[in-house]
């Protein structure tokens, strides 16, 4: 009576591994939102090339990168992750690997403590915090030579804008002075637990060659968040607090501009340009 009967399908490791989502309990205060998709897990995974083999992934969650990258023979991986109901889970399921699986705070651990060579970047970043993950990467531009990250879809679009776009802004300009960036490709929202409200998608960022931007840096800094801070304002009447109203240097074209409108050399001579005219 059976011999007709379908053989059953056996259980792939992804079936299991999507059984098992609910063992880490995703907290909306660390902006988390687990991977469920292994093809796009392996398809990011598949984006870091081996130009360093010293690998950091942020916020590994329930490991769906993690298992990738530690399989990956080309790669020394450590991960760092805030939440210590994930790094339990992860010493549990890759307890071979509990050295290299760190409990920490990407934003305020001294990253020298564990390299002192380039080191490359990966994960699937908390949107709410993205930001500033940014920024600490450009802070330690000396090391990171390359970024592989799952981000808000909105996010990724501003840090790959061209100058002239609508979305190009303060993280476009700091990011791309010292990066170059790709925009990967874009991800749904139905294979995250829980589901995000919006898209997300995967950038790569490759160091350049600039080691110093040839400008006052603080003041570089300065100059682009007044300029974006008012972005529908001219670069005339947003910079004009900084060296005085009258001051005869507003007279030049590019001050005529919008910020959205200049690159980042454009940014580094105006900053050139108008260092001996700041008020002190």
């Amino acid at each position: 009576m059976y011999k007709n009967m379908p053989m059953p399908k056996p259980f792939s490791a992804e079936i299991v591994y999507f059984c098992n989502m609910s063992i880490v309990r995703a907290k909306k205060s660390l902006g988390q939102h687990f991977l469920r998709d292994q093809n796009i897990a392996r398809k990011i995974t598949d984006s870091l090339l081996p130009v360093t083999r010293d690998i950091l992934e942020i916020g590994p969650g329930m490991g769906v990168l993690t298992r990738h990258l530690f399989a990956n023979p080309a790669f020394s991986v450590r991960a760092i992750d805030i939440d210590q109901e994930s790094i339990d889970y992860l010493h549990q399921e890759l307890p071979e690997y509990q050295d290299r699986i760190l409990y920490g705070d990407f934003l305020k651990t001294d990253i020298r403590q564990y390299y002192q060579e380039p080191f490359s970047v990966i994960g699937n970043l908390p949107y709410n915090i993205s930001s500033q993950i940014f920024f600490r990467i450009i802070e330690n531009r000396h090391l990171v030579r390359q970024v592989v990250c799952m981000i808000q879809k909105e996010v990724a679009e501003r840090i790959a804008a061209s100058p002239g776009s609508k979305t190009y802004g303060i993280l476009s300009v700091f990011l791309q002075a010292f990066y170059h960036i790709e925009y990967l490709f874009t991800v749904g929202e139905k294979v995250f637990d829980p589901p995000p409200k919006v898209k997300s998608a995967v950038i790569k960022m490759t160091r350049n060659q600039v080691r110093q931007l040839g400008c006052n840096e603080p003041l570089f800094k300065r100059i682009v968040k007044t300029a974006f801070n008012q972005r529908r304002k001219t670069m005339r009447n947003s910079l004009k607090s900084m060296v005085g109203q009258d001051c005869k240097i507003l007279a030049e074209p590019i001050f005529n501009e919008r910020p959205e409108r200049l690159s980042v050399k454009q940014f580094i001579d105006l900053t050139n340009l108008l260092e001996s005219y700041i008020i002190k």
